[in-house]
């Protein structure tokens, strides 16, 4: 089991919050997703790690961006 913790920026309401669930969810092998709408901070779960290139696929297709 592995666990990411990446922030998101951009997320203003709980619709926010589920759009980056729903579409990190969608990603192979992930478990769980926990974001925190208030500080952006998205952690994620999964059976190995995941490719920063995929996560920003999927905040990207969220309609959000990672920071830094």
């Amino acid at each position: 089991m592995s666990t990411t913790t990446v922030t998101v920026t951009g997320m203003t309401c709980g619709h926010c919050v589920s759009s980056v669930r729903e579409e990190i969810g969608n990603i192979p092998g992930v478990t769980a997703v926990d974001v925190d709408l208030a500080s952006g901070r998205v952690a994620i779960d999964s059976d190995s790690p995941i490719e920063q290139a995929a996560l920003a696929r999927a905040v990207d297709e969220a309609g959000y961006q990672l920071a830094g």
